[in-house]
């Protein structure tokens, strides 16, 4: 694939305002002002081949590109499908084939797709440039065919050399296959660049924006009040007052519902619904005292309404998670905690506005769904370093599975003492602590990266200007639920 060095040429060179492209929150960039999306292949890994997690990442990139309607350019150096992995990546519905049905469905929307050969592009891997919008070709370093010299060879029997195969020339001026030859990487970002200059303007989803101003309070001392442990309270308002323009936020139904704080703000100018975890020891509305960062009746029923009101007024969401999961036990499954909770479920999933999606905390069971997790459709999920995504936390987990690791034993006639039982435990833990990870979940596309928490505004801010290519076409409905 291409080299760091030559995407630091292409991003130096376009670097002319102050949005971002792509997923570099410290870049500050633009391509001739405009907002893209782009994806490059590492030849320096296996030859730029694709494995499992490079269809993903690739999918992940052209369905933000979709949501968005987000022009993207590929900068294409790859040794196509990672042939002991095919089958992970090669045949089903969300493999390697749906990179070339998405080129088809994107251009058919009128999403601008640029491709740049730069080195070799072969096999199934030759259609994705040919299927974007306009194909440049490296001279004499990029190529293009389906079988390379040694497999024509192989399978007919004929000798020839790669460049005459299917090098810079032969496509340019024979098959015309590709669109522009450049004489070096450069001169085919250069032309990129004249491309994307010429691109008309788009329509606009219409989201209210402002003259952006600062937090009023210092944005670095989240870093103080967030703690240490994922355990401790502290309380989410501070946070936000570090997040939002003029730390000023208008809390809705502040009384009500204690364990989730909703309100409206602006974020870089923008105007924007939140829904945040409190991660304080509140009182309810019967004086009685509720678990910080979970998730009660009330909480989840202002959550409910407060979406609803924000798809009303064209206002997108952002969800700051530190979430545990709903409340159990008699009282609150005997208040219909689920059909509470599902309510909330349903607006999050029947939102039409564009979702933003921040981990601060804990991210754990049905509060990580409710809390607008990845299979809810964020425009964009990101997480700080304090993060934690599973199904339950690595305490839970481990005392859950030592539980059922320790009666299996017993029922085979075995017994263990007290120092077995704990290092069994700690084996445990330590498995589960590794999987719970921001990294590991974002080694996996489950977030698009972990991020510096003073690059929040920045993140929420260029993902709401991305969302504002793509006009709403659908009306915000509920649909069925228990009352």
């Amino acid at each position: 694939m291409v080299p760091l060095a030559k995407l630091l040429l292409f991003w130096n060179a376009a670097r002319t305002g102050p949005a971002l492209t792509g997923y570099d929150a410290k870049a500050k960039s633009r391509l001739v002002g405009k907002q893209c999306i782009v994806v490059a292949n590492d030849a320096t890994v296996k030859a730029g081949a694709w494995f499992p997690i490079t269809g993903k990442k690739n999918l992940r990139a052209q369905e933000i590109s979709i949501e968005n309607r987000l022009p993207i350019i590929y900068l294409v150096d790859s040794a196509g499908v990672y042939l002991p992995m095919q089958d992970e990546i090669f045949p089903d519905k969300e493999h390697f084939g749906r990179i070339f049905r998405n080129n088809a469905v994107m251009s058919s929307m009128g999403i601008t797709q640029i491709s740049a050969i730069m080195g070799s592009c072969v096999a199934g891997g030759a259609y994705l440039p040919i299927m974007s919008d306009e194909a440049l070709i490296v001279d004499k370093t990029g190529s293009i065919f389906l079988a390379g010299s040694y497999l024509v060879k192989a399978a007919i029997g004929e000798s020839i050399d790669n460049e005459t195969l299917g090098g810079a020339t032969t496509h340019c001026e024979i098959s015309g296959v590709t669109d522009y030859k450049s004489k070096d990487d450069k001169d085919a970002l250069d032309t990129i660049k004249n491309i994307f200059s010429k691109i008309g303007d788009y329509d606009k989803a219409g989201f209210n924006r402002e003259k952006p101003s600062k937090p009023t309070e210092d944005p670095k001392d989240i870093f103080g009040i967030l703690p240490r442990s994922r355990a401790d309270q502290y309380d989410m308002r501070e946070i936000i007052k570090r997040l939002v323009d003029k730390s000023d936020f208008e809390e809705y139904k502040k009384d009500y519902g204690k364990t989730i704080l909703t309100g409206y703000a602006r974020i870089d100018g923008w105007a924007v619904g939140i829904v945040a975890n409190q991660r304080t020891l509140v009182k309810n509305k019967n004086k009685e005292m509720q678990f910080g960062g979970v998730i009660y009746s009330d909480s989840a029923d202002k959550a409910t309404r407060f979406i609803a009101n924000c798809n009303q007024k064209k206002i997108p969401l952002v969800f700051l998670q530190d979430v545990t999961g709903f409340m159990v036990g008699s009282k609150s499954e005997h208040g219909g905690i689920i059909k509470d909770g599902a309510k909330m479920v349903n607006a999050v999933s029947n939102s039409v506005v564009p979702k933003f999606t921040i981990i601060i905390g804990n991210s754990y069971g049905a509060g990580n769904y409710a809390m607008c997790g990845k299979a809810y459709d964020p425009r964009l999920i990101v997480a700080w370093p304090s993060a934690a995504l599973a199904v339950m936390s690595g305490n839970s987990a481990a005392k859950v599975l030592l539980q059922i690791e320790t009666a299996s034993l017993k029922k085979q006639g075995k017994e263990i003492s007290e120092a077995e039982e704990k290092e069994l435990y700690d084996r445990i833990k330590a498995r589960y602590d590794e999987q719970i990870s921001p990294y590991y979940a974002a080694s996996r596309i489950w977030t698009d990266g972990v991020i510096n928490p003073l690059d929040t505004r920045t993140w929420i801010s260029m993902g709401i200007e991305a969302a504002n290519h793509a006009p709403i076409e659908k009306k915000f409905n509920l649909g069925v639920i228990q009352v």
